[in-house]
């Protein structure tokens, strides 16, 4: 039975702060833990779908460009709205096209329809991610920020949690049925594995039972949430730990995993921010190329910046804003290899705290397995021994020696209120 919890809180523009309104129940007061250094929160915020050409082209010293190479042949990324409803091909097979052996001249790809020749090869306007520019000019921006995994969603949330996907490469193969990915998906649900050169082979079911992050936070009594869409929205796929057995059948999941996504306003509001925190989107504002694409996005996530900015927590928090996959867009950065499961393109991020440096352009190499390590370092966590020990640490993007600034709120269009207003989306977002 998938647990559904109803609630309704949020930030009306006519008030500073939020407010509980029907249905809206405190979750429990999650006990402080000492940490050495000054942060004593991480807040990771995983969008949907962009590559760093995609969303931060042109951005003052940052590695964009222009034009890029489709077939041997030079063509000019043309603009595309955020809320564009054709998605793109996404998916593991997908990008090794993309990739061309380094190339990265296959983004279109033959046989495929698109509303005009060349359309992966795009970038997203400025005037339309207004608060993303804002956060990133402010903060810090990173433009060698990769996906851990050359392929889709399913799989790069997995590695968000676990430095891992216990080999699979693609999403479950139930997505026609708008089912969830993970240990609640059909019995007939499949997920493919790694084969050779960039080939699949005959798929598991999505349900695994190897060791996350938070498995280490509850060993050491850390407090973590992990902030969903409930089961009735298309966004619920992305909840991670849904496809970690013990987890998804263990306390973990009546205590931590938190429906619906919007709880996050409130707790922060409250006093209740864990000193762990995942946040997923729903569809509408997931910046995810679908049916049901809006523009919505820059805002869901500067609603949650502002919430922890304006809050007690701000002088303590590391907020890290990144999107799970490129989305089938064009980037220019061939991937570095790790292993035979990335790296993936380059996605952005930003990191938005007072201890951030401010208008800084990091050009250092990060993957998701960065913010696990980013969190066992803050926390002294042992390794999981998977990706997270062989990346860096995110430290590049932080100077502890300057005096920590009072938070400037970023200027939406949409105020919490709208999100939790939000319907289910009539279509799976994520069809790779």
């Amino acid at each position: 039975m998938k647990r559904v919890t109803p609630l309704a809180c949020a930030l009306p523009l006519a008030a500073a702060s939020l407010v509980c309104l029907a249905g809206c129940a405190a979750a429990p007061d999650p006990p402080p833990v000492e940490t050495t250094g000054k942060i004593s929160h991480i807040v990771v915020i995983m969008q949907e779908n962009r590559s760093f050409d995609n969303l931060f082209n042109g951005f003052p010293g940052a590695d964009t460009v222009q034009s890029g190479m489709s077939h041997g042949q030079v063509v000019a990324l043309q603009p595309v709205p955020l809320a564009q409803g054709t998605d793109v091909d996404h998916s593991h097979t997908g990008w090794w096209e993309d990739w061309d052996h380094g190339v990265m001249d296959g983004f279109t790809h033959p046989g495929v329809t698109y509303p005009y020749p060349d359309f992966p090869y795009a970038y997203v306007p400025r005037r339309e991610t207004v608060p993303y520019w804002t956060l990133a000019s402010r903060y810090t921006l990173a433009d060698r920020m990769f996906q851990s995994n050359s392929g889709p969603s399913f799989v790069a949330h997995q590695y968000m949690i676990a430095g891992q996907s216990a080999h699979t490469v693609e999403n479950p193969n139930n997505v026609a049925t708008a089912g969830p990915w993970g240990c609640d998906s059909p019995t007939t649900s499949r997920v493919a594995l790694l084969g050779p050169n960039g080939t699949e082979l005959p798929g598991v079911y999505p349900c695994f039972d190897y060791p996350t992050i938070a498995d280490l936070l509850d060993a050491k009594g850390i407090p973590w949430r992990y902030y969903a869409p409930t089961a009735d929205h298309a966004g619920y796929i992305w909840s991670a730990y849904d496809a970690v057995q013990h987890i998804r059948y263990g306390p973990d999941w009546a205590r931590n995993i938190v429906t619906p996504n919007s709880r996050i306003l409130y707790d922060v509001q409250h006093g209740k921010l864990a000193q762990v925190t995942w946040v997923v989107p729903d569809m509408p504002y997931s910046d995810h190329a679908s049916l049901d694409a809006t523009a919505q996005g820059p805002d869901w996530v500067a609603c949650i910046v502002n919430a922890i900015g304006m809050s007690q927590y701000w002088n303590s928090t590391a907020i890290f804003i990144s999107w799970d996959d490129w989305g089938g867009w064009y980037d220019h950065v061939p991937p570095p290899y790790t292993d035979d499961m990335g790296l993936g393109f380059r996605v952005p991020l930003i990191v938005v705290s007072p201890w951030a440096k401010h208008g800084y352009v990091s050009h250092r190499q990060h993957e998701f397995g960065s913010f696990l390590r980013f969190t066992e370092e803050t926390f002294s966590l042992p390794s999981l021994g998977m990706r997270d020990g062989k990346v860096d640490d995110l430290w590049d993007c932080f100077d502890f020696t300057q005096t920590p600034q009072p938070y400037r709120p970023i200027a939406t269009k949409h105020d919490p209120v709208f999100f939790l207003h939000e319907k289910p989306a009539d279509e799976p977002p994520d069809d790779d």
